[in-house]
């Protein structure tokens, strides 16, 4: 389910087009600083974080096969990391791909990466971090499409429109300008 429609059917290859309006993209604001710790992720996954010269246009097209592959990283990442939460704040940060236990940064770089092995374009796979309504900051991966932004998350199996998240919106990685990040121009209602 996308938003309370629900996407099954052999000749689906592209989002129905009730739903393209209500889905949007999220819109970027000024730059601003990276989190540290993505700096420090850079320096330990190099690969994850390589300028990509070759920029060929903005967000992507969501054809069956993408969906497919979104619903499966989704699940298999959400199902491999056993939920562990970051008692030690800043200190303990240290985003890892695909460890057995993690928490949301954890998730968000493992299904980006997931992604990234399947020949996704890291200009519309974008790190996110957004603030959850106890006031924590958490990191989810917001995935550019043509249609609009979507969000895979750890803390629901579904995938959701950025839209429809109940989350305030901070700062999200520059599409096509590998290492920046900007704020969000406003939050999802």
């Amino acid at each position: 389910m996308i938003g309370g429609v629900q996407w099954a059917g052999a000749a689906l290859s592209t989002v129905p087009t009730a739903l393209q309006a209500a889905l949007g993209h999220i819109e970027l604001g000024r730059p601003t600083l990276p989190p540290l710790t993505y700096t420090l992720f850079c320096l330990r996954y190099d690969a994850e974080c390589r300028l990509r010269r070759l920029f060929r246009g903005g967000p992507i097209r969501l054809t069956e096969k993408r969906w497919t592959e979104l619903r499966e990283i989704n699940r298999v990442v959400n199902w491999a990391i056993a939920p562990a939460r970051n008692e030690l704040g800043l200190a303990g940060e240290a985003w890892i791909i695909n460890p057995t236990r993690g928490d949301c940064n954890d998730y968000a770089v493992s299904k980006r990466h997931e992604l990234l092995q399947r020949g996704w374009p890291a200009r519309v796979l974008l790190l996110s971090e957004v603030v959850v309504g106890s006031g924590e900051h958490h990191l989810v991966l917001l995935v550019r499409t043509r249609s609009g932004d979507i969000v895979l998350d750890n803390l629901t199996p579904q995938i959701i429109l950025w839209s429809r998240t109940p989350y305030r919106w901070v700062r999200v990685q520059s599409p096509g300008r590998d290492g920046l990040w900007v704020a969000v121009g406003r939050e999802g209602t």
